[in-house]
């Protein structure tokens, strides 16, 4: 029986969505309804959409699309954001995500993607085709009540000259791009959002699948009345005995471009009346947050875990665009076992430039594909992989030299799931 991957044609998406569900254990694992099907066909690609049918029916499905990464310095490169991808229990252990990753990731390397991005669902699986974890994710949650903020001060924004006010849905879509845009010029991991990206994030496009309950969104505006941050947040209703406010705000996202809004906008959701527990929503592990509180241990982190995996298909182009804060060079040998990124490159950096070219000179460190891009944002240290056996080092301290080059000021961060 013919289980090969392939395309997947308009009268096979809905199918395909079904798949999806199914895959993701999601209760609506029935064909999608017609007006789902219209709105999802016409913003996908349907070159980039693999399927594998068995009598008919679609039993693995794997999506990929277009997407802006931004690297340490602002400058951004192209990636292949992988999505979507399912295998029926009923089909496991045939080899079909690999071929359909195979096809996928050669597809990417002919346009002239640099990387292959996507958030890995369970850990194991995705290491085995040359991605890495590149950033990090921290959750944290706030016992506002200990955290020693005064609930009878001014609100907090007021005490640079900026106001905090709420908006609505209608306001982030005019407002959001910006803000976003701003924010991926200053923080590596970021990636693009399209313009269904804020649609349907704020309910306009929401997936059937979901539930859609209208959030709270505050804008922070500078003092010079310039709209510096964003915040989205949900708060349940409960209450405890005596009729005592326990209720909690659930951080949906945030976006600051500038330290006083993201002080600003932490301390107004830890001061809305009623609210005793803040949860932040996955945030960089060195987000502001704990140590803007008088009693950084009132928020505790209740989850840590990785986010954003890279797969590198251009190493020039890729070490060639981002920064680096000092001068050396390096010689690194990359192995990829599918030929797609693998070569032995030559590291010039400084804070002027980089330059990354193939080189026939003798490898300083030889590591896999997949930790390149473990590496690639400045979110590990070589020095640690080498001790774990990851990679290998011919040249005495030239793990601690890659430590020193790779290394960004902060931590990468990815604000998004895809």
């Amino acid at each position: 029986m013919n289980l090969d991957p392939r395309t997947v044609s308009a009268a096979e998406f809905p199918d395909w969505l079904r798949a999806v569900d199914t895959g993701f254990l999601r209760a609506s694992a029935s064909v999608p309804g017609e007006e789902e099907i219209a709105v999802r066909l016409a913003h996908t690609d349907l070159d980039r959409v693999q399927g594998v049918f068995d009598g008919g029916r679609c039993v693995a499905t794997f999506r990929s699309f277009a997407q802006e990464l931004t690297v340490v310095g602002g400058a951004t490169v192209p990636a292949d954001a992988v999505s979507s991808v399912t295998v029926t229990p009923t089909h496991r252990r045939r080899g079909l995500l690999s071929r359909m990753m195979a096809t996928d990731l050669a597809a990417a390397k002919e346009r002239g993607d640099v990387v292959a991005s996507l958030v890995a669902a369970e850990y194991p699986i995705y290491g085995r085709y040359g991605f890495g974890p590149a950033a990090w994710s921290t959750e944290w949650e706030i016992d506002v009540p200990r955290a020693g903020l005064d609930p009878r001060g001014r609100v907090p924004s007021e005490a640079d000259g900026g106001r905090i006010e709420l908006v609505d849905g209608a306001d982030v879509r005019k407002l959001g791009p910006e803000l976003h845009g701003r924010l991926a010029a200053r923080q590596h991991g970021v990636v693009s959002r399209d313009e269904r990206w804020w649609r349907r994030n704020t309910g306009e496009d929401a997936p059937a699948h979901d539930t859609w309950t209208e959030p709270f969104y505050a804008v922070y505006r500078s003092p010079g009345g310039e709209a510096d941050g964003l915040i989205v947040y949900r708060a349940d209703d409960h209450w405890g005995d005596r009729k005592q406010p326990l209720n909690t705000a659930k951080v949906v996202g945030m976006i600051a471009t500038t330290p006083a809004a993201e002080r600003a906008l932490w301390q107004f959701v830890c001061s809305i009346d009623w609210i005793t527990t803040v949860r932040s929503g996955y945030r960089a592990p060195d987000d502001l947050l704990p140590l803007l509180l008088p009693d950084p241990r009132a928020a505790r982190v209740v989850t840590h875990t990785d986010w954003l995996w890279l797969r590198v298909l251009d190493v020039p182009r890729l070490l060639g665009t981002r920064t680096y804060a000092t001068e050396g060079a390096l010689v690194l040998d990359v192995r990829d076992a599918t030929g797609l990124a693998s070569g032995r490159f030559l590291l010039e950096v400084s804070p002027s430039g980089a330059s990354c070219v193939p080189t026939p000179r003798e490898a300083d460190l030889t590591l896999d594909v997949a930790e390149l891009g473990t590496l690639c944002l400045g979110d590990e240290s070589p020095v640690r992989l080498a001790a774990l056996g990851r990679l290998d080092e011919h040249r005495a301290g030239a793990a601690a030299t890659a430590d020193v080059l790779f290394r960004a000021p902060r931590r990468a961060w990815c604000p998004d799931v895809f």
